[in-house]
């Protein structure tokens, strides 16, 4: 009898053939190993990872006996003064962790990453408002919670970059934001405030009306102008042509306002881009149009009516002639 030798070992789970739909399954799925990538990256991380907690650590423990100071001032309660220093640096651990964890699933995290910064936030103004005057007690006390804070959030959208390099080998990854570019932006809006005050605050204004809600899960309702009219011509005009018709015409989006003469020739001129011919529109309508057209271009809603009134029957009187 010839001898049967098992092709795997005991307790191993047999490999499945090669081009079947198992086989491929199980390559997509299963981790890379580490000794497999060139470099291996992934030793560095968990290097990374271990001085992480070995900084979070010392910056916990540096920057408690100022918090316990701090707080023991104001509570003149031992127990209660130690575990209330305690928790930002603990809240930061926390969120840096959760935030590694989305990291690993090639998510942003940025609920977890801008906690993570306001918990060690928290613990860098303790450390400044319990520190002496001057600016050395100053450094002295808020450097090793800002240490941490740009180590773990720098780690965080490391792991994330490379989880997505692994994911898509051939793509191309849009940039990672941190707290360095966060800081930058602000110092860049902060110094065009600086040069340039009114446009500035124009358009923060703008924006703050624009993304923020008039009450809870509700928008402000925009007045129909347009541009928003001109918009949903184009989304009707091509969801009519089909998936197919390209839908980015700025033509399209943004229909063109006469400009020069009268306001009361831009206005008809806008009413009859917006609303077709004018021998073809009844008198019943004139009222509306002239409230809803008027206001582009600058004109008394009353005078607009008039004008629109003369202008409607001087095209139908003269097509029926």
């Amino acid at each position: 009898m010839t001898p049967v030798i098992p092709a795997v070992l005991p307790g191993q789970a047999a490999s499945p053939p090669a081009g079947t739909a198992a086989a491929t399954t199980a390559a997509t799925v299963a981790p890379w190993p580490l000794e497999r990538e060139p470099g291996r990256p992934g030793l560095w991380l968990y290097a990374a990872a271990v001085g992480l907690l070995v900084l979070a650590a010392a910056a916990a423990a540096v920057s408690f006996s100022a918090q316990y100071r701090l707080v023991y001032a104001a509570r003149r309660l031992p127990a209660v003064a130690g575990l209330e220093a305690a928790i930002p640096d603990a809240a930061a651990l926390v969120f840096a962790c959760l935030g590694v964890a989305l990291a690993l699933h090639g998510r942003r995290a940025v609920r977890a990453r801008a906690l993570n910064v306001a918990s060690a936030g928290a613990s860098v103004f303790m450390n400044v408002i319990a520190a002496a005057p001057g600016w050395r007690d100053l450094a002295v006390w808020a450097m090793p919670p800002a240490a941490y804070a740009l180590a773990s959030d720098t780690l965080i959208g490391v792991i994330r970059a490379w989880v997505l390099a692994r994911q898509h080998p051939a793509g191309t990854l849009a940039g990672e934001v941190t707290i360095l570019a966060v800081l930058g932006g602000v110092l860049l809006w902060l110094l065009r405030l600086t040069l340039a005050p009114a446009s500035t605050m124009s358009g923060f204004r703008a924006w703050v009306l624009e993304e923020c809600p008039v009450a809870p899960g509700r928008r402000a309702t925009r007045p129909i102008t347009a541009r928003t009219r001109g918009r949903s011509r184009a989304v009707g005009a091509a969801s009519a042509a089909g998936p197919g018709a390209p839908s980015g015409d700025p033509s399209l989006l943004r229909p063109r306002v006469p400009r020069g003469g009268t306001k009361t020739a831009r206005f008809l001129a806008l009413v009859t881009e917006q609303h077709g011919p004018l021998g073809a529109l009844p008198l019943g309508s004139v009222g509306r149009i002239s409230a809803q057209v008027a206001p582009q271009a600058g004109l008394n809603t009353g005078s607009a009516r008039a004008a629109l009134r003369r202008a409607v029957l001087t095209a139908q009187n003269g097509s029926q002639s």
